[in-house]
């Protein structure tokens, strides 16, 4: 299409369903949980209604909507020991805390299996951070923090994982990192993107583009 640049073509290796049922388990997370590309990648912080902490990273976050402002993720299967959907089921709570370089191995370590009685705050050295009449626990080091209440969890039967979807209720960052149409300047905090189990990026703007309309070529702004 004329105003367009002209794609490359690749030659593509195809995987059929059958191709990655037959995968090592390993491979098989490895190529799944890429499939989606670089993720928001942050740490959980929950907290049990005995008041033990955890704190658990995840790439599963998802925009729900604005009005209300919601916010979904993605929990495993409950097979194992889940201290995050627990804890959440029964406080009704729960942090999301982006990541920057300073606290990549500390919020990567916090992936290690703990009993439940170990807080990840206390194993990793992060600080936990209160905000006063919350319970969930905030990180201290993090530069972008959001609380949220439960909303609702939606089984997801076809591999027994579920949605967790929470309401904002509080949004924490540096006056100096508001941008001014609204957006969080991520850039300027430095935030990090995931993909697979162990890889992690940082991010770098490209571009902005007006609000695209029928009969309009893309205008960068």
């Amino acid at each position: 299409m004329a105003g367009y640049p002209l794609c490359e073509h690749f030659d593509m290796q195809t995987f059929t369903d059958q191709d990655i049922a037959g995968m090592d388990p390993l491979t098989r997370v490895q190529l799944a949980t890429s499939l989606p590309g670089a993720k928001p990648i942050s740490l959980i912080g929950t907290v049990d209604v005995a008041g033990q902490f955890n704190l658990a990273p995840f790439s599963s976050l998802l925009h729900l909507g604005s009005s209300p402002c919601l916010l979904g993720m993605v929990s495993r299967p409950e097979h194992a020991d889940r201290h995050t959907l627990a804890n959440l089921r029964e406080t009704r709570a729960w942090t999301i805390n982006h990541l920057h370089p300073a606290i990549l191995d500390a919020a990567h370590q916090c992936s290690a299996r703990y009993p439940k009685d170990v807080s990840e705050f206390t194993a990793t050295g992060l600080t936990a951070h209160f905000h006063p009449g919350f319970p969930a626990p905030f990180v201290a080091e993090s530069r972008f923090r959001i609380g949220l209440e439960l909303e609702e969890i939606i089984p997801i039967p076809a591999n027994d994982t579920c949605l967790i979807v929470g309401r904002v209720v509080l949004v924490q960052v540096a006056q100096e990192n508001l941008l001014e149409n609204g957006g969080i300047d991520l850039v300027r905090i430095d935030c990090l993107a995931s993909t697979a189990l162990d890889t992690y990026f940082q991010i770098q703007p490209l571009a902005r583009l007006a609000y695209a309309k029928p009969g309009h070529a893309p205008q960068r702004i």
